[in-house]
């Protein structure tokens, strides 16, 4: 009993420790802050645009300078008085999938990147970090930031948008729960029914899958008619361009599938105002595509047959930080993972240090690697072939949400992953 009501005590004294650490150093209030990202393969540059001021703070209040994934890039704030880190967060960018990409051998090319953090009390120094070939992270841009700057500016404040409540979790305090927001892309005002049914199959099809379904309590998921001109997305190896909300296109890096947006300051633009920390975008075409990048946006198509599981793998990467776990031969990412490096995402390894990835996840005497024959004994191993490459690169089953759109539910490796990044947001 005296064991459980000291534990209990150092429990209750770190949250109240770690409240006070927020209320220390932030108001409730969101900071926005939007750079430029530009270079190419061999040089890249980071770019301070515009600072802006958000009306709360939709972010969690705990685990301030901690990481749940370690990203392509990690944004840090230090108080600057005392020289404390006081907030981190990781994220990936189309940028740095560019550099991998033959164009950014020849010519240069720019990318908007916006990144929310807690709005500070006092001056700060902003630090934006970006991961190299050696996985070691080079700062890009390392700036101080005057909370009473007269130039930063306050938005959504007016014509805060409508949005409809999808999904409401148990917890009343909204910096406890994780808050996605639903965007409309290429839907006409005349379709904003038919993008109000899309959002609930979204919010249906990720709570249809594990751990989601056991944690959908912790999620809150708003919808947001953001109106385009013209109905559908821009396919530009059919020399069709539209004019929609967030001019998103497929073809992205020339891969047919794959649906992006770099007008990433649009898209915070339209929920300026809305409670959010991960962003979802429908978009009103049958093509088949999508897309993830981690702690920026999910794009998927809803249109196409394979809607549901699409929208659910892509979360997976914007929100989960889940790697790709499928690979075939002339890709164009094949060269995105150095066999002498261990990747950060949690759902696959070069075996160089695999002690941090699902090792403890196997059953004793599981080989390593494991032969895909052994699945059947072996449903949670360590397979050969992932993250685009047929050799050299691991991933945890043979099959998964992950890897393919017939596969039923996410491995164990990535549910358990999921399901630690959930916690990491609202414990």
């Amino acid at each position: 009993m005296k064991y459980f009501l000291l534990a209990f005590s150092f429990c209750m004294l770190t949250i109240g420790i770690e409240a006070q650490d927020y209320d220390s150093y932030f108001i409730n209030k969101t900071l926005r802050v939007d750079y430029t990202f530009s270079g190419n393969s061999k040089n890249q540059t980071v770019s301070l645009d515009q600072l802006c001021q958000l009306p709360q703070w939709a972010g969690r209040k705990h685990n301030l300078p901690g990481l749940p994934r370690q990203g392509n890039g990690q944004i840090k704030v230090t108080d600057l008085k005392s020289g404390k880190c006081i907030y981190k967060d990781s994220f990936s960018t189309l940028f740095q999938e560019w550099l991998d990409t033959p164009e950014a051998g020849a010519v240069r090319k720019s990318f908007e990147n916006t990144f929310l953090i807690p709005y500070p009390k006092e001056k700060v120094v902003v630090e934006v970090s970006l991961r190299n070939k050696l996985g070691i992270y080079v700062t890009a841009i390392k700036h101080t930031i005057d909370p009473n700057d007269i130039l930063i500016k306050k938005k959504g404040l007016k014509s805060i948008p409508d949005y409809t409540v999808v999904h409401k979790g148990s917890s009343p305090d909204i910096n406890k729960s994780v808050n996605v927001v639903i965007l409309a892309e290429g839907y006409t005002s005349s379709e904003m029914e038919k993008f109000r049914n899309h959002a609930q199959i979204t919010c249906e099809a990720l709570f249809s899958h594990s751990p989601f379904d056991k944690l959908q309590d912790r999620f809150n998921i708003l919808a947001v008619e953001t109106i385009s001109e013209d109905s559908g997305v821009s396919v530009p190896r059919e020399n069709r361009w539209s004019e929609t909300a967030f001019h998103s296109h497929f073809d992205t890096f020339y891969s047919d599938r794959y649906l992006t947006t770099t007008n990433v300051k649009d898209i915070h633009d339209a929920i300026a105002g809305i409670p959010y920390a991960h962003i979802i975008i429908l978009a009103n075409t049958d093509v088949y595509g999508g897309g993830g990048i981690f702690n920026s946006y999910t794009l998927t198509t809803t249109g196409h047959r394979d809607f549901k599981p699409v929208v659910v793998h892509e979360f997976g990467h914007s929100f989960g930080g889940l790697a790709d776990e499928y690979f075939y031969g002339g890709d164009s990412f094949s060269d995105t993972y150095p066999l002498s490096l261990e990747p950060w995402e949690p759902n696959i390894t070069t075996l160089v240090d695999f002690a941090s990835k699902w090792e403890k996840l196997l059953k004793p005497q599981t080989p390593v690697p494991t032969n895909i024959d052994l699945a059947g004994k072996y449903p949670i191993g360590v397979f050969e072939g992932g993250g685009y490459s047929s050799k050299g690169i691991y991933r945890p089953a043979a099959d998964c949400r992950m890897k393919t759109n017939t596969c039923k539910d996410f491995c164990p490796a990535c549910q358990n992953a999921i399901e630690e990044i959930v916690k990491f947001y609202t414990e």
